[in-house]
């Protein structure tokens, strides 16, 4: 039997788990759990990963799921709640599901934490992601585990099913992709590539204690990401502006159809937020180089093997 410490993930089928376990494999590391509670995504995972122990679980309800800390040198807290209508799943899963997490990392001893948490804790923005996510911090680094923080800014690349990703399928079947208001909302976009590679580094090298923001390093408005998207993936759409009033609108009238929209009106409302985030030298720090904007952009929606994989919400 391998001595080598386990790592678990929680959120492992998500947009940063399969990113990360693909980069941990590449390293070498081969006991590995991912937990989700999506069933086609964890199903896609083992698909993808068949050597990574996959365990389809809802982290707020306790159950077998708890034994996969056995063993385990490495916690990836990763999982959460992103997009919703009401306020109950932000809390069964980024506050109840944490809870249960973090006290079943206690029993077993886990030595190492590392959270993903969220800019939106420095944002001005007010909702139920960011609020869930508030507290959902406060919970690891009070747990009295050794926690390290990282704050990711929006991320995009393979397996991403909501932001750009979701975005960029959109645009390749509409005549016209709208744009709310000006489109002059600055967003600093950071690829998910970069930053698994800053989760590999504080995995081999503990950072207890310690928080990070880390912001893509390019800075870029809103509508002319769309535009960069537009031309990484070859899309025909005209990239219009519309009245963020009708935007609103129209997002209020899909969310009547959709229990689970990809886009939301309280999302809307975090976009033409005005949040600038710090950017350090997380390159330097974690020893990480920075992809830049353009060419991360063309790996993802070019790469021929997990360009074309589609998550589902």
């Amino acid at each position: 039997m391998s001595t080598e410490p386990k790592i678990v993930i929680t959120g492992g089928a998500g947009l940063v788990g399969q990113n990360l376990i693909l980069r941990l494999q590449s390293r070498g590391f081969r006991r590995i759990a991912a937990i989700d509670k999506h069933p086609k995504n964890i199903r896609t995972l083992a698909r993808l990963q068949p050597d990574v122990e996959t365990i389809e679980a809802d982290l707020a309800q306790p159950g077998p799921w708890e034994s996969a800390f056995e063993g385990a040198g490495t916690l990836v807290l990763n999982h959460a709640q992103i997009g919703a209508l009401d306020e109950k799943p932000f809390i069964d899963n980024n506050i109840t599901a944490t809870q249960n997490v973090l006290a079943a990392a206690k029993r077993h001893g886990v030595k190492n934490v590392v959270h993903i948490s969220s800019s939106v804790v420095n944002s001005g923005a007010r909702d139920y992601y960011t609020e869930s996510k508030k507290a959902q911090e406060k919970m690891a680094v009070e747990s009295r585990l050794p926690v390290c923080v990282l704050r990711p800014t929006l991320m995009f690349g393979w397996f991403d099913r909501k932001h750009l990703g979701w975005l960029a399928r959109f645009m390749g079947r509409v005549p016209v992709f709208p744009i709310p208001g000006s489109g002059r909302y600055l967003r600093q976009p950071l690829y998910v590539g970069d930053f698994c590679e800053i989760i590999v580094s504080c995995i081999l090298n503990p950072r207890p204690g310690q928080a990070f923001n880390i912001s893509g390093q390019e800075k870029i408005d809103y509508i002319g990401l769309i535009r960069e998207v537009k031309a990484a993936t070859g899309a025909k759409a005209i990239v219009l502006r519309i009245p963020y009033t009708l935007f609103w609108l129209l997002l209020k009238t899909y969310a009547l159809a959709d229990s689970d929209p990809p886009f939301t009106t309280s999302q809307l409302k975090a976009l033409v937020t005005p949040d600038v985030f710090e950017v350090i030298d997380w390159p330097g720090i974690f020893g990480v180089k920075a992809t830049p904007l353009g060419e991360a952009l063309r790996q993802t929606f070019r790469d021929p093997v997990y360009a074309n994989v589609e998550l589902e919400f």
